[in-house]
């Protein structure tokens, strides 16, 4: 059983590295926009992989609108960087992952941090157990000096125990999948804009902007259970929504 698992964790390690290797060689533009990338055969002699863990890495791209496979002509690059500097919330990606994409320098102020028992119209918004125990976290982002995000996190204390404002200065999710070993797998996103509120006035840095645009995320781990409930408030014009929309052939 124990050389089965090493086997599987051997095998997302190289699909880990071609993913990883391939998005960011279309990313900084080694693969240009309406380019081609190497063919599967290079790609599987270039990382000495199966040609499955490839396809795999290659369905994943195409799936996020990095690249479009063309039949009898290989796999076409369609990204587009964006414009302006922005937090896509097409995937899941932390404060800081997002910061060194945009090569912005960056802080985080953590302004609570406690425990608190869901109650049950907290339940029914949350989508936690009513009576759970979870770990409430506020923090403002800054991004080259300015406050643009305010983050309100609910974390399942029985999965995520332990966080400390140290931890949540610098990053949860490192600690999650670092320290506690859990699997981050799936967001389910509400995207809304809402008239700003005292706190986003007081702690956010609005200027002339009288609404914030909020993402509200419920995350998923590996076993498919909620870990995390978040509230995130943020100011307008750094923020961008990424999907990919596929027509349906009739």
């Amino acid at each position: 059983m124990r050389a089965i698992q090493m086997g599987v964790e051997r095998m997302r390690a190289v699909y880990d590295q071609v993913y990883e290797g391939l998005l960011e060689k279309v990313e900084d533009g080694s693969y240009p926009y309406k380019g081609f990338i190497p063919s599967e055969a290079e790609l599987c002699d270039q990382y000495a992989c199966s040609h499955n863990t490839v396809r795999r890495a290659i369905r994943l791209l195409a799936q996020e609108g990095y690249v479009q496979p063309i039949n009898g002509k290989g796999v076409r690059v369609i990204y587009l960087p964006e414009k302006r500097e922005t937090f896509s919330i097409g995937g899941i990606e932390t404060f800081k992952e997002a910061a060194r994409r945009n090569g912005f320098e960056v802080e985080t102020k953590v302004v609570a941090l406690g425990q608190t028992t869901v109650s049950e119209g907290f339940s029914q918004e949350s989508g936690f157990p009513e009576g759970s125990e979870v770990t409430h976290v506020e923090r403002v982002r800054y991004m080259d000096g300015q406050a643009r995000i305010l983050d309100r996190n609910w974390y399942l204390t029985e999965l995520v125990p332990g966080i400390t404002e140290e931890i949540a200065a610098d990053s949860i999710y490192a600690y999650i999948e670092g320290a506690l070993g859990m699997r981050v797998t799936t967001s389910r996103r509400t995207f809304l804009a809402e008239k700003a509120r005292k706190a986003d006035r007081e702690l956010l840095d609005l200027g002339d902007y009288d609404f914030v645009a909020v993402v509200v995320n419920h995350t998923f781990n590996d076993d498919g259970i909620m870990f995390e409930y978040t509230q995130s408030r943020h100011h307008p014009k750094h923020l961008s929504f990424t999907t990919v929309a596929l027509r349906n052939q009739l």
